[in-house]
């Protein structure tokens, strides 16, 4: 739970930054970076070739990232929500 109370302390995109900086590789930021775009785009209702195409994800990573929003615990849906309502 420390990483998770960690996270939750973090000032600034900067702070957040730096952090994850530190604590992942590259490519596991650019994945989960990717992972992100592609649920924004799934909500905003665009088919797996528009997804593909503008994220460079593939089929399996879209998927997976469709079948949490049917099955997963509801974390991706919040925090697009969150940002609509911030917007």
């Amino acid at each position: 739970m420390a990483l998770y109370e960690t996270i939750l302390e973090l000032k600034s995109v900067e702070e957040c930054c730096a952090f994850f900086d530190d604590l992942c590789t590259v490519g596991e930021l650019r994945a989960m970076e990717q992972r992100y775009d592609v649920a924004l785009l799934l909500d905003e209702g665009l088919v797996y070739t528009e997804i593909l195409d503008r994220t460079g994800a593939s089929s399996a990573t879209i998927s997976r990232v469709n079948r949490i929003f049917s099955f997963g615990t509801g974390g991706f849906r919040r925090m697009i929500e969150r940002r609509k309502e911030q917007k």
